[in-house]
């Protein structure tokens, strides 16, 4: 029996082998595009919870009205962990986590690398494994160091790290007592290094002020521990701390750790859906592509109805019930699922190291797993049933006396299943397309919003080593040795956030302005000079020349706009523990998000903060000239240190990845998607002409011309495309309408959009037809007419 099934399977693809490669070069685009989308999916899906202690492990927010909006953010103070640990018994362990940055030395071997300050139970609490040391003890000493496998190899080549000693920063040595394997890609943490928190604590950066968000908390409950409970007792713990000092209206919650990365997104205070958005998104695409490659074989299998009919008659007949009819007919189409999976396969192998790099992470196809291959087969037999089902039913229906009296003949109906699933194809494709170019159109819009500074010729480093000591002579070698033509310091990037506050008051201002939230920077001097930036009025602030400005600000316009200053130079600004004095006013640039509206800013003088340097490379010279005659001035006042930089406008390109990635799948897939339409197109245009051939044999004999039979049978199938076109475009208006309500500078959708749409797909279907059209109009009519 199982013999016979695959015999006559075989004898059937033999049979067809056009259709059948048709069939199987469809589904495997389908199946191997769906792959490539569900591996994504999987690791999202996977995000931060694989931790064994995921059930309990959380992250504590603040919340507070700020400007009149309800904000949630994952910032706390460094006080919080310690006092969450000591005054909380639904508490097991509370851990800080905070950014580090360090110059390691070996000998002569230099290498700087980012890591983490921790608190000592980090490594317990995720349970991160280890290849060498004790998690329980090693960061238990202040000049303790745990380093990743990669980190080793990098540093230590094939030298066993363990016991090592290692200089930091040319200050303080430090002992390797332990190596923890590489991180997965499935994890928010991203270091090549651990620290102790003792150590932050030696070197003077912890502090209790319950203001001064800067770090991340996790906290560990017990087994039995209730997290309802657990967040009503903290949740006015900030407030709690404060209510002798600095008044705070800071709430306090925690969040599941496993739900951060998917519903990190915070709405009027709470944290609802984020990138489960985008998850959700491509896994409606990747089953829509399948279920279009899955109509490919639905469509061509019941065009091809007649010639299977006499089959059915003859198995009816002698015996054979619609089960055994379905059961054949679904088993060959899981047998060509079968093919084509493996096809798929090949495909998604060779596509990974590409698909890799355009959703920037490292996906891969784990052969030795034996779930991989259980999820495989599964796929597979979906795949075949989806397929399948269809015309199994509809051939297993045929009446064996029509079929054998060759009065059977299939429906031409004005509306059949055959024309909805062509139409259900289509509709797919021409949202995707209308879609990629409206995202493609966003980004544009975006990328050509002026920034309100020059990027050309603009990097910036971190300051590191002697460069804060050696600041003015570096700065006076740069200036004179022709490599820059300024040079300034900030907190912070141009391209970045790295701090904001409340809290401030002002002449005028109202009890409510205290939540007024500002970005903040810092600057010594030549900020416009060195930035571009455009004054309003007033002046820059400049140490050099005028001494009192250590306690200079400038504003942006719209901070001036919510402070309601109707005269902002010369008026003092409290907050921070300094009195602040507007010198000038310049106007809105963007240093966040380019589809965002621009925060309120102020530029503080030197009485802040300074980590960065930003340098205006020479316009006169190449950038490579430039860069080498200020690595020789870096050598000379900062040698400790390799020469590293940052080019700004790299930097703000950056802003752009994730839409952009966004717009290339989608323009990935609708191109898939035409792909697999195209392949049923032509399937079916070449059954239709087959069919057909007599009839154009005798319209070519009456004096038809080629142009004429191409167009009769191209019509009915662009007639399909175009009702495809008109389901598709209310669809696709009112994705992309939601899509673009998550930006607040962002582009109106624009009638051409679906006519470009349109017509692509016009094109696409008509050059697809025409070719088995033509080809069948510009046959010999005698051939065809012969046997009449």
């Amino acid at each position: 029996m199982l013999k016979n099934f695959f015999l006559v399977a075989f004898r059937n693809f033999k049979k067809n082998k056009s259709f059948s490669v048709i069939n199987i070069s469809g589904l495997a685009i389908g199946m191997a595009a769906a792959i490539l989308i569900l591996l994504w999916v999987q690791n999202e899906m996977s995000f931060d919870r694989g931790y064994p202690k995921i059930s309990r492990l959380y992250r504590m927010y603040n919340r507070d009205k700020f400007s009149g909006d309800l904000w949630a953010w994952g910032t706390t103070p460094k006080i919080m962990a310690p006092t969450l640990k000591k005054d909380y018994p639904e508490i097991e362990d509370a851990v800080r986590i905070t950014y580090a940055n360090f110059l390691f030395t070996l000998g002569d071997k230099k290498l700087t690398s980012s890591g983490n300050f921790v608190d000592s139970g980090f490594l317990n609490m995720f349970d991160l494994p280890m290849i060498s040391g004790n998690p329980n003890k090693a960061l238990g000493g202040i000049y303790n160091i745990v380093i990743t496998q990669k980190f080793a190899k990098k540093f230590f080549g094939n030298d066993d790290p363990m016991g090592k000693t290692v200089k930091i920063d040319s200050a303080d040595f430090f002992t390797v007592t332990g190596v923890l394997k590489d991180l997965p890609n499935n994890t928010s943490f991203n270091f090549d290094y651990l620290l102790p928190w003792s150590y932050l604590r030696r070197i003077n950066q912890d502090d209790e002020f319950w203001g001064n968000n800067s770090v991340t908390t996790y906290v560990l409950l017990k087994p039995n521990a209730s997290h309802a409970s657990f967040d009503s007792k903290v949740k006015n713990m900030t407030i709690e701390h404060t209510k002798n000092g600095e008044k705070s209206t800071t709430e306090v919650f925690s969040y599941p750790l496993s739900k951060v990365y998917l519903y990190g997104k915070s709405e009027n205070g709470k944290l609802t859906d984020g990138r489960i958005a985008t998850v959700r998104l491509f896994s409606t695409i990747a089953g829509f592509i399948l279920l279009i490659a899955c109509i490919n074989f639905m469509n061509l299998s019941t065009a091809r109805s007649e010639k299977r009919g006499k089959e059915v008659g003859i198995r009816k007949v002698v015996g054979a019930g619609k089960f055994s009819l379905v059961s054949q007919f679904i088993g060959e189409t899981i047998l060509l699922a079968l093919f084509a999976g493996i096809i798929a396969l090949i495909i998604v192998q060779f596509s990974l190291p590409l698909y890799n790099q355009l959703v920037n992470k490292l996906l891969y196809l784990d052969y030795f797993n034996v779930y991989f291959w259980l999820e495989f087969f599964g796929f597979i037999l979906f795949t075949g049933i989806v397929a399948g089902s269809y015309p199994a039913f509809f051939l297993s229906s045929f009446q064996p006396i029509k079929v054998l009296k060759g009065t059977f003949r299939a429906a031409h109906a004005a509306i059949n299943p055959r024309k909805i699933l062509v139409v259900a194809q289509f509709t797919f494709a021409i949202v995707l397309i209308i879609s990629t170019i409206i995202v493609l159109n966003q980004i544009n819009y975006a990328q050509s919003r002026e920034t309100g500074y020059q990027k050309n010729n603009l990097i910036y480093m971190f300051l590191e080593g002697d460069m804060g000591k050696n600041y003015d002579l570096i700065k006076e070698g740069l200036l004179n040795n022709g490599a820059a033509t300024g040079v300034t310091k900030s907190m912070s990037p141009i391209t970045q956030r790295f701090s904001d506050g409340w809290g401030f008051s002002w002449q005028g201002s109202t009890p409510e302005d205290a939540k007024l939230d500002f970005v903040r920077l810092s600057s010594d001097a030549d900020f416009l000079k060195v930035m571009g930036a455009t004054l309003v009025e007033g002046r820059d602030i400049d140490i050099r020349n005028y001494p009192g400005d250590s306690t200079a600000m400038l504003l942006n316009e719209t901070a001036v706009k919510k402070m309601r200053l109707k005269s902002p130079l010369g008026q003092i600004i409290n907050g921070d523990g300094q009195n602040w004095k507007v010198t000038g006013v310049i106007k809105d640039f963007i240093f966040e998000s380019p589809y965002d509206p621009v925060n309120p800013l102020m530029i503080m003088g030197p009485k802040s903060w300074f980590n960065v340097m930003h340098i205006k490379l020479n316009p006169g010279k190449p950038v490579a000239e430039d860069l080498k005659l200020a690595e020789q001035v870096f050598k000379q006042y900062n040698p400790q240190y390799p020469f590293g930089y940052h080019f700004v406008d790299k930097e703000y390109a950056k802003k752009f990845e994730d839409t952009k990635r966004t717009g290339t799948l989608a323009g990935l897939f609708a191109g898939l998607t035409i792909i697999i339409s195209c392949l049923g197109l032509f399937g079916l245009a070449a059954y239709m002409a087959e069919n057909r051939i007599k009839e154009i044999g005798v319209r070519k004999v009456l004096g038809a011309s080629v142009a004429n039979i191409a167009s009769l049978l191209s019509k009915d199938f662009l007639k399909l495309v175009a009702i495809s076109f008109v389901v598709a475009s209310p669809v696709a208006w009112y994705a992309m309408h939601k899509w673009l309500a998550d930006y607040n500078y962002r582009i109106s959708i624009e009638w051409w959009v679906f006519a470009l749409a349109g017509l692509l797909a016009m094109l696409i279907s008509l050059l697809t037809v025409s070719f088995q059209a033509v080809k069948a109009a510009m046959a010999n009519p005698v051939k065809s007419l012969r046997t009449e």
